[in-house]
């Protein structure tokens, strides 16, 4: 008898499938989308020394001040223009997309159209 695998498990699956092709450098590092149901997490990884470069959240106070009544996909927005921020910081202008095993729309897509309007070639 086959289990169902919860949606967890699958997003797990595809991310597998995705990370056997990306992968990220000092030059060109990763970056990596989490979506949970309630915030978003984008991190710029170095996959070669195994470090994280920068990273941005709906939780970092930038982005959270006057998140009040805005939508998820608002506050997605919100983060990829944070995490452009930092990478142009630490002198980064291009970089990998990873959706971390989810469908490249809604909040995915929002963070990474973000991303490329605040300078970051994806």
């Amino acid at each position: 008898m086959a289990l169902r695998k919860t949606f967890k498990h699958r997003v797990r699956i595809r991310h597998a499938r995705v990370r056997k092709r990306v992968s990220g450098t000092a030059v060109r590092p990763r970056l990596a989308v989490f979506r949970s149901s309630q915030h978003v997490y984008a991190q710029l990884i170095d996959d070669v020394q195994g470090v994280t470069l920068a990273a941005a959240s709906s939780l970092d106070s930038e982005v959270k001040t006057g998140s009040d009544g805005r939508t998820k996909t608002l506050t997605s927005r919100a983060v990829g223009e944070l995490v452009a921020k930092r990478a142009a910081e630490k002198g980064i202008k291009s970089v990998v997309f990873d959706r971390g095993g989810n469908k490249y729309h809604g909040r995915v897509k929002a963070l990474a159209e973000a991303a490329r309007e605040g300078g970051l070639v994806i």
